[in-house]
């Protein structure tokens, strides 16, 4: 006898359901698969590349940020003496602007001129 069930009106036979699986060169897929994994490596390698130099930049700028943060606390100390910095000073009177600007913009030892007393 036949192993066919009738289900819904329509005749089924037994065996795998879905589609039957196509005959793939098993070198064509093997040679895809490298490939892939070619460009995964190449994807990595870049992401890990721009990541460094992320990572590079970012420790750039924060050693900019402390020597100014040390330069500024240098300028404090100074005026807490009652001395005021010439980067100041000219920042205060408005002359050398620019001069005073580059100095900010250069972080190094400060200037001071004489004891001015702030009060």
């Amino acid at each position: 006898m036949d192993d066919s069930k009738v289900v819904g009106g329509k005749v089924k036979k037994p065996g795998k359901r879905g589609r039957k699986p196509a005959k793939i060169d098993l070198k064509a897929k093997l040679e895809r698969s490298r490939q892939s994994a070619r460009e995964c490596r190449a994807r990595k390698k870049l992401r890990y590349q721009y990541l460094e130099e992320l990572v590079s930049r970012r420790e750039r700028a924060i050693c900019a940020l402390r020597e100014e943060l040390e330069m500024y606390k240098q300028w404090c100390t100074a005026m807490d003496q009652g001395k005021i910095p010439s980067e100041i000073r000219a920042l205060l009177t408005g002359d050398e602007h620019s001069k005073a600007q580059q100095t900010v913009n250069k972080p190094g030892k400060i200037k001071t001129e004489g004891s001015v007393n702030l009060a």
